[in-house]
C-alpha cells in the first residue's frame, strides 16, 4: 500500500526542481508501526462500542483494552532486529536513509516495551477502579489507549514535528484522565493545574522548534544535527535559543526542577492507576524526548544542554528527596505524595546519563534506559500495592501501612521489595545495579561533583524508603478498625484478581531483573542508536 508522504520542506524543494511527483509516494512498513496502530485502533473500537454496549456489560470494554495492549506489546517481538524505518525522504536529491520520520530501532523498541507494558499494568489496575468509582468506562479506556498510543509513537519519532505531535497525543488524554472523578474537587484542581502548566511548556517548545527550523531548514533529527554544526554566525543565537526552548516541554514531562510543581497535587487528585501511569509512562515520554533531541538532533550544542541538564539533575534529585523526607505518616494522601516526590528524586537520577552524554558520547544513554526499565517495574508495583491498601483505607496515609504484613503478608513483602529496589538495597539487586550504572556514567563523563551529589541523595533517600518498609512489619495498632470507620472506608472482602495480577506481574519482572540484571544492564554497555 502506498501513501502520500508529508510535504516537508526538502520534499517540496525536490518537487519544485523537477524531481517528480513520484518522490512523494512510498510504501508503508505496517509491521514497524503495528504497536502504535493497534493501540490507537483498539482505542477507537472501545469508543464506538461504548455507544452500543449496555451499562451492565461496560466492564467488557476494559478487557478489550487489556487484550489490545497485550497484542500491541506482542507485536514488538517480530521487530526485535531493530532495523526497520518508514516515512523516509525519497526521490532524486532527497534520498537519505537516515532522514525518516519513524524508526523501529533498538532504542524505540525498548521504550515501546516499557510504555506498552506499563500501560498494560495500568489497565489491569483500572478494571476494578473504573467499576467501583463509577467512572465513565468508554471515555476512560479511550483516553488511556490514546495516551498510550502517543507515548508509543514518541520513541520511534525521528523528526521534530512528529515528536511534538506524539508528545501532545500522550499528554492531552492524560489531562482528562486526571480529572475523571467527576465532582471531586481535588481531581478537578489537579487536572486544571496539570493542563495549564503543560500547555505553557508545550507552547515554549513549539517556539523553540520554530527557531530550530528557521536556523536549519529541516525538521528531521539527523538533518538538524548536520546543519546545526554549520549554522551561519548570524543565526547562531537563534539556533541556541531554539535548542534551549525545545528542551522545556520535555523537561516538564520528566518533572525536572523547576518544572516539577504540578506533580504532588496531580498525583493525589488523580485516580490511583492514573497516578501510577503518569509516574512511569509520563516520565518515559519526557526522557525519551530529551534523549532524541539532545543526543541525535542537538549534539553540536552539547556545551549548552550538557551543563544545563547536569544542574537540573542535581537540583531535581535534591529537592525531590528533601520534600519526600517531610511527608508526615498521618497526613491524608501522604503515601501518594511520598511516591510523587520520590518520582521527582528518581527523575534526577535519570537525567544524569543524559547530561553525561554531552561529555562522554551517546553510549551513556544506555544507563538511563536501564534505570527507566527498573523504575517502571517497581514503581508501578508500589502503586499496585497502594491500590490494594486503598480498598479499605482510602485516605492514602503512610500510617495505613502499619502492620500490613499481619493483614496481607504477600502484599507487604511485595511492597517491601519494591521500596528496597527504589532505595537500591538488597534483595532489590536491579535497583542497586541501575544506580551503579548511572553513577558510573557521571564518573566516566568527568562529572565528579554530580556523582557526589547523587551519592548523598541516595543515602538521604534511604531514610524514607526504610521508614515506609519498617511500617509494613510493625505491630498494628489496636484501634485500627475504629480508624478505618473514621476514614469512611467501605469494607470490601477479597482482593480483585486484576490487582493481584498487576502486583504479581511487576514483582515477577523485578525479581527476574534482580536475578539476571544483565538483561537490562547490557543496554548500558553500548549505543542504542545506529551511528
Amino acid at each position: 500500500m502506498t501513501v502520500l508522504q508529508p510535504l516537508t520542506s526538502t520534499a517540496i524543494a525536490a518537487a519544485d526542481t523537477g524531481a517528480g511527483a513520484g518522490s512523494l509516494v512510498q510504501s508503508v512498513d505496517w509491521l514497524a508501526i503495528a504497536p502504535v496502530v493497534i493501540t490507537a485502533s483498539v482505542g477507537l473500537l472501545v469508543l464506538v462500542l461504548d455507544l452500543f454496549v449496555p451499562e451492565r456489560r461496560k466492564p467488557l470494554l476494559g478487557w478489550i483494552s487489556v487484550a489490545g495492549l497485550a497484542a500491541a506489546t506482542a507485536t514488538l517481538l517480530p521487530l526485535r532486529a531493530g532495523d526497520r524505518s518508514t516515512f523516509c525522504l525519497t526521490g532524486p536529491g532527497t534520498a537519505d536513509p537516515a532522514a525518516c520520520s519513524y524508526a523501529a530501532d533498538h532504542f524505540a523498541l525498548v521504550v515501546q516495551f516499557l510504555v506498552l507494558g506499563g500501560a498494560l499494568v495500568t489497565a489491569l489496575l483500572s478494571v476494578t477502579a473504573v467499576r467501583e468509582a463509577r467512572m465513565p468506562a468508554g471515555e476512560y479506556w479511550f483516553l488511556l489507549l490514546s495516551s498510550a498510543a502517543g507515548a508509543a509513537l514518541l520513541p520511534a519519532s525521528r523528526d521534530l514535528a512528529t515528536l511534538i505531535v506524539a508528545l501532545e497525543v500522550a499528554s492531552l488524554p492524560a489531562f482528562a484522565l486526571v480529572g475523571m472523578r467527576r465532582g471531586d474537587r481535588l481531581s478537578s484542581e489537579a487536572a486544571l493545574k496539570f493542563f495549564l502548566s503543560s500547555v505553557t511548556a508545550t507552547a515554549v517548545s513549539l517556539m523553540g522548534v520554530s527557531f530550530v527550523y528557521a536556523a536549519t531548514g529541516s525538521l528531521h533529527l539527523t538533518q538538524v544535527a548536520d546543519r546545526l554544526g554549520n549554522v551561519p554566525g548570524q543565526l547562531d543565537t537563534l539556533a541556541m535559543a531554539g535548542v534551549a526552548l525545545t528542551l522545556v516541554g520535555f523537561a516538564f514531562k520528566t518533572a525536572a526542577v523547576p518544572f516539577h510543581f504540578w506533580v504532588p497535587d496531580t498525583y493525589v487528585g488523580a485516580p490511583l492507576p492514573v497516578a501510577g501511569y503518569l509516574s512511569v509512562i509520563g516520565k518515559a515520554v519526557g526522557f525519551t524526548g530529551l534523549i532524541l533531541v539532545t543526543v541525535i538532533a542537538f549534539p553540536a550544542y552539547s556545551d549548552v544542554w550538557g551543563p544545563a541538564l547536569a544542574v537540573l539533575a542535581a537540583l531535581t534529585m535534591t529537592l525531590g528527596n528533601a520534600a519526600a523526607l517531610r511527608q508526615s505518616a498521618d497526613r491524608p494522601g501522604g503515601a501518594v505524595r511520598l511516591l510523587a516526590w520520590s518520582s521527582v528524586g528518581q527523575a534526577g537520577y535519570l537525567l544524569v546519563p543524559i547530561a553525561a552524554a554531552a561529555y562522554a558520547g551517546r553510549d551513556q544513554i544506555g544507563s538511563t534506559v536501564a534505570y527507566a526499565l527498573m523504575y517502571a517495574a517497581v514503581n508501578l508495583g508500589a502503586f499496585a500495592v497502594a491500590a490494594l491498601v486503598a480498598r479499605t483505607k482510602p485516605l492514602h496515609r503512610l500510617a495505613d501501612y502499619r502492620g500490613l504484613y499481619a493483614e496481607s503478608p504477600l502484599a507487604a513483602l511485595a511492597m517491601a521489595f519494591f521500596l528496597l529496589c527504589l532505595a537500591g538495597l538488597p534483595p532489590g539487586i536491579i535497583g542497586l545495579f541501575a544506580k551503579v550504572t548511572v553513577f558510573r556514567s557521571a564518573v566516566d563523563a568527568g562529572l565528579g561533583w554530580l556523582a557526589v551529589v547523587m551519592a548523598v541523595n541516595v543515602v538521604v533517600a534511604l531514610y524514607y524508603y526504610l521508614r515506609w518498609t519498617a511500617l509494613l512489619f510493625r505491630t498494628p495498632e489496636g484501634d485500627a478498625a475504629q480508624e478505618g470507620a473514621q476514614q469512611g472506608a467501605q469494607p470490601r472482602t477479597g482482593t480483585p484478581w486484576p490487582v493481584t495480577a498487576a502486583i504479581v506481574l511487576t514483582a515477577a519482572t523485578a525479581l527476574v531483573l534482580s536475578g539476571a540484571p544483565q538483561l537490562v544492564l547490557r543496554f548500558a554497555t553500548g549505543s542504542l542508536f545506529p551511528l
